[in-house]
């Protein structure tokens, strides 16, 4: 194994935290700011890049860190590692209410996962991150989860945040329609596309959007209930500025009509 091999517990429903174990000398690696606690004998350390080639170029890792700016992300990666004696853990929250998936990537086929660009929470040291380019279009056009994706990559643990609850779908040759935004990730045998929700009528009419992400093939996908976009939209709706009726293009017509 070339990751390091950590412990964990997931704690809380709604808003959830892990909560990691390390034995002497072991790192888990971290979005900046993620952190929620550590407890004595946890060192941390603020690096470019993941730490995956230790033997890795001044001008790569400037490479690899710049890249996660296209993606969202901080340029930089939080690195916590125990140089204590004994195991000691370090717990990091979800940034909003949702679900924590832990996902071991040895049991993902190619070892590699593809993740919406802000799903990722931390990793066991050794996982590598680099961007996704989806080269269909329409997918980046059109699609929630944008033209660029995360690609997760190693043999250890890693730690996926999702909004509301989270769904794991088995495709068997199949084609799975999902609503844009709600796919967390998939692994790279599926093919992801985005297509039109039906007719003129149903996309302007329907509620549901004017276009579905697909998801083709043989493979594990997790879809979300509430991405953070839909939760903040669904909360604006609610604002008192919002009209009384949001459900499709009915309810902006009927406010025309109000006193």
């Amino acid at each position: 194994m070339n990751s390091h091999e950590i412990d964990y517990k997931i704690i809380g429903d709604d808003i959830q935290v892990a909560e990691i174990e390390l034995d002497p000398n072991e790192t888990v690696i971290a979005e900046a700011g993620a952190m929620l606690f550590m407890e004595d004998g946890i060192q941390f350390e603020t690096k470019m890049g993941d730490g995956s080639e230790a033997n890795q170029s001044i001008m790569g890792k400037i490479f690899q860190a710049g890249t996660r700016i296209l993606t969202g992300e901080s340029l930089f990666m939080t690195h916590f590692t125990n140089r204590g004696v004994g195991k000691k853990k370090v717990a990091f929250s979800a940034p909003y209410p949702g679900t924590i998936m832990p996902i071991d990537l040895s049991k993902i086929y190619g070892n590699e996962l593809i993740v919406q660009k802000d799903g990722f929470l931390c990793a066991a040291m050794g996982t590598s991150m680099k961007i996704h380019f989806n080269q269909r279009f329409g997918s980046g056009l059109f699609g929630g989860e944008g033209f660029i994706l995360q690609k997760l990559k190693g043999d250890g643990m890693i730690f996926v945040h999702a909004g509301g609850v989270v769904m794991e779908k088995h495709l068997n040759n199949e084609t799975l329609r999902i609503d844009t935004g709600c796919v967390v990730a998939f692994e790279q045998s599926l093919s992801f596309d985005i297509q039109r929700s039906g007719g003129l009528k149903s996309m302007v009419f329907g509620g549901e959007g004017m276009f579905l992400a697909t998801l083709r093939g043989t493979g594990r996908c997790w879809i979300q209930s509430m991405p953070i976009s839909k939760l903040i939209q669904r909360l604006a709706v609610g604002g008192p500025n919002s009209g009384k009726e949001s459900g499709s293009v009915i309810g902006g017509l009927g406010r025309l009509f109000e006193d």
